[in-house]
């Protein structure tokens, strides 16, 4: 039993944190196995230490339909690949709205990434 409430919250985050168009209970399995193929990468800039590049890696069937970008710094960006500048040292959370279209239906993402900036 004490191994069966852990899954039982992991499998109940994972619903909640991603949302599709359409609300039958095919779509909703397509859409959390469509989130497992998405993917964020940061880097440093190597002349900039407070510029990150970003970009968004979907290896799934269907087709990315938009990246929205938070940085956590209270600025947003739009793209796939994209540059942000941070004003100040420290770190953030950045976060990107990752919207997949397959099979008529869209699915939403958000993966996060903690990253420190010097």
């Amino acid at each position: 039993m004490r191994k069966i409430v852990p899954v039982l919250i992991f499998v109940t985050v994972l619903f909640t944190s991603n949302s599709c168009s359409k609300h039958d209970d095919e779509v909703i399995i397509d859409c959390l196995a469509e989130s497992i193929y998405v993917k964020i990468h940061n880097s440093t800039d190597t002349s900039n230490p407070k510029l990150m590049n970003y970009s968004v890696e979907y290896t799934g069937t269907g087709t990315l339909s938009s990246v929205k970008w938070s940085f956590g710094d209270g600025t947003t960006g739009t793209g796939a690949v994209v540059t942000h500048t941070y004003t100040a040292a420290g770190t953030y959370e950045a976060k990107a709205e990752v919207t997949v279209k397959k099979d008529g239906a869209e699915c939403t993402s958000v993966p996060k990434r903690t990253v420190t900036v010097n």
